[in-house]
């Protein structure tokens, strides 16, 4: 298996937070004020 590496501002592009559909559920990544990320459903 091979793992594929992407970065942040990539992923978000600028953004704060992205909304991540997963198994036809919605989750929400965000970037805290600190810089660390949060995953919440």
């Amino acid at each position: 298996m091979t793992t594929k590496t992407i970065t942040s501002a990539e992923l978000f592009n600028g953004l704060r937070e992205i909304i991540i559909l997963h198994n036809s559920e919605k989750y929400i990544l965000r970037i805290t004020s600190t810089g660390k990320l949060i995953l919440t459903k």
